[in-house]
């Protein structure tokens, strides 16, 4: 029931045209922060989110992020709670990728539907795979995505309903423009694919995954010698091959970090969409200091008391 009326809530802003951002029936379909970023060839700033956290957007977006990372993979959320965070995020111009848990077609243009700027799939191992995908998140003739265009992403039929800029067919050539596909290179197999892969008319992002491609890439992991797309590398020179992949095929790429000097090292490296922080790392590195300095007060308050 909350969600409920905080979409109400969202919607009814947008109709009396109180949205900050300006994004109302007068102007065309939101542009992507993202793609916006790849087409200038700068850096996308990326922070992920896991939970049902509606002001997590606002202050990513109140701090200059570009995109949130939003995982449906390995985190629960109920198709309201998603639909909230997304109509949240155009209400605050901050773009979101769903990392999505299917690859059924309307299940992946539903998102996009209600307001997602991009999706992210899982696991993708070859071409055909990201150019079935294209036909389920792009719009004919680059795709076979089902058309509704009574959405968020058009306004409730206002940016896809009438003549000029606003009519059926600028709508689509929108949708098509202002959306990206993303593609995770998490196994041998797609790392041995990784140039046809990044050829896909269509890709936006490849992303790898350094979790599930560094495990398939340990001998605990089966890469041994004889195994199906044996590596005899490991992450950095994975790392290289995606990068040198992507440069020639002139499609961005990126993946998640830990540290400052990785962003930056990965930024020298070519990488344009890195994810650096998210719900998960904030809270830990918070708490941790928090709890930190207040065990340090304390100490010099026991401290003062014994002189």
């Amino acid at each position: 029931f909350v969600v409920v009326v905080f979409q109400l809530l969202l919607l009814l802003l947008v109709l009396l045209d109180l949205d900050p951002t300006k994004i109302n029936s007068k102007m065309p379909m939101r542009k992507s922060k993202t793609l916006a970023k790849i087409r200038a060839g700068k850096p996308v700033k990326v922070c992920a989110l896991g939970h049902f956290m509606p002001f997590f957007v606002h202050y990513a977006a109140k701090n200059g992020f570009d995109c949130i990372w939003l995982d449906l993979e390995h985190r629960a959320m109920d198709q309201r709670e998603v639909q909230a965070l997304l109509q949240t995020a155009v209400y605050q111009d901050i773009d979101v990728m769903v990392r999505c848990p299917s690859t059924e077609p309307t299940k992946l243009y539903r998102l996009l539907e209600d307001g997602a700027s991009g999706v992210m799939i899982p696991l993708v191992n070859t071409a055909d795979d990201v150019r079935q995908l294209v036909q389920r998140v792009k719009f004919p003739p680059l795709g076979n995505r089902g058309i509704d265009a009574a959405g968020v992403d058009a306004n409730y039929g206002s940016w896809s309903w009438h003549e000029g800029e606003h009519s059926f067919a600028s709508y689509i050539k929108d949708a098509n423009r202002e959306t990206f596909l993303c593609v995770q290179i998490e196994t041998r197999q797609a790392l041995a694919n990784v140039k046809e892969i990044a050829s896909v008319e269509g890709l936006d992002v490849m992303f790898a995954g350094p979790g599930d491609l560094g495990w398939r890439l340990s001998e605990e992991g089966g890469n041994v010698e004889g195994a199906d797309h044996y590596f005899s590398g490991g992450i950095p020179e994975a790392m290289d091959i995606i990068a040198a992949k992507a440069k020639e095929a002139n499609c961005a790429w990126g993946l998640p970090v830990g540290s400052p000097e990785d962003v930056q090292k990965y930024y020298s490296m070519g990488a344009q969409f890195v994810c650096y922080g998210g719900d998960f790392s904030f809270c830990m590195k918070g708490l941790a200091a928090n709890s930190e300095a207040m065990d340090e007060a304390a100490k010099k308050v026991s401290d003062a008391e014994k002189k």
